[in-house]
This record gives C-alpha cells, sequence and structure tokens, in this order.
C-alpha cells in the first residue's frame, strides 16, 4: 500500500537541473533520480511522481527560463519551491568535496542541498512580477545594444555603414520606447506599485528609470530593513578579516542591475541632493575614493527609498 503525498516521515526534498529538453530530477534522502522532458506532460509527471514519492520542497537554480512553466505547476501543486543563486550550489558541491559534474549529479546536489538548506525557500513572484521583469530585462537590454551601435557610428567610416548605424539606432530607440511605455501601463495599473513609484520619484536623484528598477527587480524594497535591503542590492560592505591582518570592507554580491542603476543615480544625487551633495563632499575631503563615495550614496538613497517606502511617505528635505 502506498502512502498518500506529503504523508512521508521524512522531510523529503528534490532537486531539479532544468534544461532546455530536459528536466533530471533528483531525491534527497534516497538519492533516486530520473529525467523527463521540459514539456507539459513531463512536468505534469514530475508533480505526479513527487507528490507519490511524498516530497515537499523542490529546489531549482535560478538560470534561465528553463524552469518556469515547471515552478508555476509546482507551486500551484502545493510544493514548497525554492530558486537558488547557482553560486550556492556550486559552494556546496566545494564543500562536499566533490569535482564530477553532470545533470543527474547536479540534480542529486541540489536536492541535497534542499535538505540542508531550509532557508532555500522564499516567496516566489507572481505572474505580474515576471511580467514586470522581463519588461525590465528587455528595455535593458535594447538600451545596452543602442550604446554599442553609438559606439560602433563613432568608428564607422564609410558612410553606407554610417547609415546602417544610424538607422539600427533609431528603430533600438523605437523599440526601447515601447517597452519603456508598456512597463509605465504595468506599473500604473497596480495602485500600490503606482504609489511607490510616485515616492521613488520624489527623491532627488531618482528618475523614472531607476524608480521602475526598483519596483521590477527589488520588490522586497519596503518589506525588510536596511541591512538587509542593502546586501540584496549588492551595497552592503562585508568584513573580510584573518589573524593579525586588518579587516577590510568591501561591496559584492547582490543585484547588478539595481545595483548599477542606484549607482546612477548616486551620480545625479551627489550634485543635485543637498543632504546627498554634503555627504559626498565630506567624504571626499577625508580622503575617499570618488567611486567609494558614491558607492555610499547609493547607498544612503537605497536606505532612504526602503524606509519611505515602508513608511508610504514622499521625500522631503527632512527625510
Amino acid at each position: 500500500m502506498t502512502s498518500a503525498p506529503f504523508s512521508h516521515p521524512l522531510a523529503l526534498a528534490a532537486g531539479i537541473d532544468a534544461g532546455q529538453r530536459f528536466l533530471d530530477v533528483g531525491l534527497a534522502p534516497s538519492g533516486k533520480t530520473f529525467r523527463m522532458p521540459n514539456a507539459a506532460e513531463g512536468i505534469a509527471a514530475i508533480v505526479e511522481r513527487l507528490a507519490h514519492e511524498g516530497v515537499r520542497r523542490v529546489v531549482l537554480e535560478a538560470i534561465g527560463p528553463y524552469a518556469q512553466r515547471l515552478v508555476a505547476a509546482l507551486s500551484v501543486a502545493g510544493f514548497e519551491v525554492g530558486i537558488v543563486n547557482p553560486r550556492r550550489i556550486k559552494a556546496f558541491r566545494d564543500a562536499e568535496g566533490r569535482r564530477a559534474k553532470t545533470d543527474r549529479l547536479d540534480a542529486r546536489l541540489i536536492a541535497r542541498f534542499a535538505l540542508a538548506m531550509t532557508d532555500a525557500i522564499r516567496p516566489l513572484p507572481s505572474a505580474d512580477q515576471l511580467t514586470l521583469k522581463a519588461l525590465s530585462t528587455r528595455r535593458r537590454q535594447l538600451t545596452e545594444m543602442i550604446a554599442m551601435e553609438k559606439t560602433r557610428l563613432k568608428q564607422a567610416v564609410e558612410p553606407v555603414l554610417q547609415d546602417s548605424h544610424r538607422t539600427a539606432i533609431a528603430g533600438l530607440t523605437a523599440q526601447c520606447a515601447s517597452i519603456e511605455a508598456e512597463l509605465a501601463r504595468h506599473v500604473a495599473r497596480d495602485p500600490a506599485r503606482a504609489r511607490v513609484l510616485d515616492i521613488l520619484k520624489s527623491i532627488p536623484g531618482i528618475g523614472e528609470r531607476v524608480a521602475t528598477v526598483l519596483i521590477t527587480d527589488l520588490p522586497e524594497l519596503g518589506r525588510t530593513d536596511r541591512k538587509a535591503i542593502a546586501s540584496l542590492a549588492g551595497l552592503a560592505p562585508h568584513i573580510s578579516q584573518s589573524g593579525n591582518a586588518p579587516p577590510r570592507a568591501s561591496i559584492a554580491g547582490g543585484r547588478p542591475c539595481v545595483r548599477t542603476a542606484l549607482y546612477m543615480a548616486a551620480l545625479v544625487a551627489s550634485r543635485h541632493n543637498p543632504r546627498m551633495k554634503a555627504a559626498y563632499t565630506a567624504m571626499r575631503e577625508q580622503g575617499k575614493p570618488g567611486k567609494v563615495a558614491l558607492v555610499a550614496i547609493a547607498r544612503q538613497l537605497l536606505v532612504t527609498a526602503n524606509a519611505l517606502v515602508k513608511t508610504n511617505q514622499n521625500w522631503t528635505t527632512n527625510a
């Protein structure tokens, strides 16, 4: 007689290595693996098999869009689903002292990680959040392509090549404007997001584009403390010290797109936000390098934005 789903006495976990064609599934602690096609029938079979095995927790690496349909199906079926930074999985492999790497070995490794690391389970983004993030990512891609075409235009000598680059720039600029309009419509449809956008734009240095990056790529804004939000953005200093050597602090990790957006906002704020300008000047007078001072300003902007969103207040000169 088989046990009912989720009634197994052990807190069973599964790890899934997602590829374009196949989904490799590992179970822990049994170490069993199986493979299914990354298609509707394969996903349905995985959900049924995991429920039959008594699995409660499922973890996947956060790499690409190949697992989106599976993640949605697992969430609907009631599994605890975690999307984990691949660097944590790699560090876990290193900690186990393993070097071999195949899709099935990776699935087993992720399953063991899921069993050991209870913090891997976090709330999954909604379908609307995924759409917003996809639009933001596309805007960023178009912006980068426009910058590359402008660089090529400066290097072009032949008139026909110059015309080609100008045509490409015009087309990409039009596409970018279309994506930005769609992004603005999505934000405006949600009163809560529209209010956050209004709060963020009230802060000197944060414009429409930086504000939408924070909304789409940092949904935790206003929902966590200042240290956690700085760490998520990759702007929190982490101490490294050993023996008698003096401690060194540096920023690392986080979400690069958020960090870049806030760095650009810091450039503006250090010139036009009186409070931030005074802080930047004081750090430079103390001998801090320009980039270090700007990172500190970016962190202050983020902490300020987090506090204002949390309290639902616009920026004032006393904020």
